[in-house]
């Protein structure tokens, strides 16, 4: 018995080496951003959206929280305002933090969007490809050489929503969505 004790101890003792040094030389896709603005004081974060690219299947834009640039976005394409078919009309929102316990399909942070005319959970959430919204707002790090497409969407929402939490701007976000 006490063999298989210190045989046990030393394979925990390897187990615990090997992971402290797996996670000091884990690259960090995702850093904690901080504001770069240091005279903008408040706690509310301001969301602004630009459509520039427009396609029959999607729409693509830039986010940005209080002038830095968080995230491409993508969206369904218009279709006049249908529920679950369309991108969001453009004009100003109010959005709030839900969280994953709140959503029976996110199982993640997310933003839902407020007061869309004619609309309901409009969210910011994960996706890369038009088929993954249902007239949300996808995010993601970079475009896509093929059009109607957005990649490394994992960590550009966990970049958005680690902004907007980690300084503490939760408390009013503001969305405004502008077609360019």
């Amino acid at each position: 018995m006490i063999w298989l004790r210190q045989k046990f101890s030393k394979w925990l003792y390897l187990i615990a080496k090997n992971a402290r040094e797996f996670t000091l030389k884990m690259p960090q896709k995702v850093k904690m951003p901080t504001r770069k603005n240091t005279e903008d004081k408040g706690d509310s974060a301001n969301l602004l959206l630009i459509r520039d690219t427009f396609t029959d299947k999607s729409v693509i834009g830039k986010l940005y929280c209080n002038s830095e640039f968080i995230a491409h976005t993508l969206e369904l394409a218009w279709r006049d305002n249908e529920k679950s078919v369309s991108c969001v009309p453009s004009g100003e929102y109010k959005c709030r933090v839900r969280l994953a316990r709140e959503s029976g399909s996110r199982d993640y942070v997310h933003l839902l969007v407020q007061d869309v005319p004619n609309r309901s959970y409009i969210l910011f959430h994960r996706g890369n490809y038009p088929s993954d919204s249902r007239g949300c707002i996808l995010t993601g790090t970079h475009r896509a050489q093929s059009p109607d497409k957005i990649l490394e969407s994992k960590v550009a929402h966990a970049y958005l929503m680690n902004y907007i939490l980690g300084n503490q701007l939760s408390k009013e976000i503001n969305l405004i969505i502008k077609n360019r």
